[in-house]
């Protein structure tokens, strides 16, 4: 029986639609009998079982004929909901008033009705009692015996969201869920009840999780504060629970919720950070009808930029990048996200190591906006290639601008890092050069020269996240440098907003530097990235400590002690006082690093001679630091 049960459940259509409509009219011919026996008090004349006789085959006829045409059987009948029902109610209404108007027919003919108005009433209950019934007990049946009982379920959010999720999450399915109680912040609704559910305080989540032994947290409120979502859902994963959200209504398919479009909580939505307001209009104003063009267009941010571009309206995004497969990705991606918009789309293979290259490209594209996104970011790699650091991310910017000056642009933005300030490693020297290349080569040109600064971005290419992600689905370990590193962390869309608003209101020759939020310990990143998939530290999955690795720092810095940090229009987004560079002496290395390289005598021992000179502050790391 219980295999039977199960084979059952593995097949979404086991029973032939044709049984299920031959039921649906024998049940039909049922009710038919039972309505004339109950008209004539179970004692029907012989005349009236004659009549019934010959109306038969006008009755089988008619009702098959409905529900053809709503196609009752067409649902699984173990899963019949309302919808189903719906459908075997208009059938038979519509068969019914076929007899209605049959008989009226008849009786202006002066003919006899075929059957009693009176019978036809009752027929209607009766078969719709019988077929309705019929579905709802096979689906008792096929509930009561399921192997699987239903998982317990808490809801974040009792509004309307929430209402829906239950709806959604208690539909049957092979994996049953049962919604146990609401959990909310409004104080209103505390103690009352949905469907029999109670509503309770979010405050007390710990100890209603455990009272409804609840296996699974479903939050369905959208405009949620970060700091308080993360609160609740780590009770839920100190709990062992598996987190789960609710899509953005947009994303519903068809306008209907179902349980399948829940999502696992990701860890980028416990990072809590409260949502940041943009000024959309001075956006709007520098990027509407204006050319675009983003170097690096095919890397995380960059991709982004030129999405946000597109989106707001660009009259043309050039998108330069030296990898193939990203910048055919990236069109593709344009493509599915933004549909016609994409036709605004341009992409070009070029190195921004190539002079002329970029010279010629951007004196044919001629734009009004540079986003300078292309550099070199893995601190270990440029630490064992430091003069590949130098020719990308300083050589390559210096091409990029000097472009940009003779295509006579309009506003020229560099993407630089957190690790530019007070440099230990290659790459963010290299980061710091950059940053002194776009103030020396911009001076005096008739362009605005702007520097962003800020972290790590969620899920970019090479991060953190990812890396944790993949060691996870391996079975671990997840690589720890050490247990005290922190990093800030940003969205990627957020940082790019930033960027850009950062570009359109600033005045020219700015550094800017984005608040960040708090630091994020790397340490509690991977415990909270292991709870969230159902693992447990040291028993599923364990974190090793590898050591920091060369050019690492335990905590990365936003602003040096030489630079003053100013407000700006925007609570996020400060600007650092403009120190004096010697512009001379930046150009000169550059001329002399060029020449040195085309003669073969550049040497990584030139570079880092080089990086010291112009930083004082560089403290090149020697040697990987182990964790005490």
């Amino acid at each position: 029986m219980f295999q039977l049960l199960r084979t059952i459940q593995s097949k979404p259509q086991l029973v032939p639609r044709w049984v299920i409509f031959t039921i649906d009219l024998s049940l039909g011919v049922v009710a038919l009998g039972l309505a004339f026996a109950i008209r004539f008090e179970f004692a029907p004349p012989a005349h009236e079982l004659e009549a019934a006789r010959r109306f038969l085959p006008a009755y089988i006829a008619v009702r098959a004929f409905s529900m053809l045409v709503f196609r009752t059987f067409a649902g699984i009948i173990r899963f019949s909901g309302t919808r189903d029902a719906q459908r075997v109610l208009l059938a038979l209404s519509m068969g019914t008033a076929m007899f209605l108007a049959l008989d009226l027919a008849s009786s202006s003919m002066g003919m006899a009705y075929p059957v009693p108005l009176s019978v036809a009433a009752i027929e209607l209950l009766t078969s719709s009692v019988m077929l309705i019934g019929f579905r709802i007990t096979v689906r008792s049946i096929y509930e009561r015996f399921q192997s699987a009982r239903p998982t317990a379920v808490v809801i974040f959010g009792a509004g309307e969201a929430g209402i829906i999720t239950k709806q959604a999450v208690e539909r049957p399915s092979d994996d049953p869920l049962k919604v146990m109680a609401f959990l909310d912040d409004d104080t209103a609704k505390h103690g009352k009840r949905i469907d029999g559910v109670p509503i309770l305080s979010a405050d007390r989540a710990a100890q209603v999780l455990s009272d409804y032994n609840a296996k699974r947290l479903i939050v369905s409120i959208q405009q949620l504060d970060p700091v308080r979502k993360a609160q609740v859902i780590d009770a839920a994963l100190d709990a062992g629970l598996r987190v789960m959200d609710v899509p953005p209504a947009q994303r519903w398919i068809q306008g209907e919720l179902s349980a399948g479009q829940l999502r696992d909580t990701r860890i980028e939505d416990l990072l809590g950070r409260p949502v940041i307001e943009l000024d959309a209009s001075s956006i709007a104003q520098q990027v509407r009808g204006a050319r675009i063009l983003v170097t690096g267009g095919a890397g995380s941010i960059g991709s982004e930029l030129v999405m946000q571009a597109l989106e707001r309206g660009a009259e043309k995004v050039l998108a330069i990048d030296i990898a193939e497969t990203p910048l055919h990705d990236l069109g593709l991606l344009c493509r599915t996200r933004l549909g016609g918009a994409a036709d605004r789309l341009i992409t070009r293979i070029g190195d921004v190591r190539d002079a002329p290259a970029m010279l010629a490209l951007l004196s044919e594209f001629s734009p009004n906006v540079i986003y300078h996104a292309a550099a070199y970011k893995h601190v270990p790699v440029m630490e064992v290639q430091p003069e590949a650091a130098w020719h990308t991310n300083v050589i390559g910017t210096a091409n990029v601008i000097a472009a940009a000056q003779a295509s006579q642009t309009g506003t020229f933005v560099l993407i630089s890092t957190d690790k530019a300030v007070n440099p230990t490693s290659v790459m963010g020297a290299s980061k710091r050069m950059a940053e002194l290349v776009v103030r020396s080569i911009g001076e005096g040109a008739h362009m605005n020269c702007v520097i962003t600064r800020f972290g790590n971005v969620l899920d970019s290419n090479g991060s953190v996240i990812p890396l944790f992600r993949r060691q996870i689905e391996a079975g671990g370990p997840l690589t720890l440098t050490h247990p005290e590193v922190t990093r800030y962390f940003m969205t990627i869309p957020e940082a790019v907003q930033l960027v850009m608003e950062a570009a359109a209101t600033s005045e020219g020759d700015d550094i800017f530097v984005f608040d960040m939020g708090e630091r994020v310990r790397i340490a509690d990143l991977a415990r909270r990235m292991i709870r969230l998939a159902g693992l447990v530290e040291d028993q599923d999955i364990r974190i090793e400590l590898v050591g920091l690795r060369p050019g690492e720092k335990l905590h990365e810095e936003l602003m040096s002690g030489r630079e003053n940090l100013l407000p700006t229009h925007h609570p996020k987004i400060l600007r650092a006082a403009r120190a004096e560079v010697d512009r001379v002496a930046v150009r000169n290395s550059l001329e002399t690093s060029v020449q040195l390289r085309n003669a073969g005598s550049w040497t990584p021992e030139d570079v880092r001679a080089a990086f010291a000179r112009h930083l004082p502050e560089y403290l090149p790391s020697e040697k990987e630091t182990s964790p005490s």
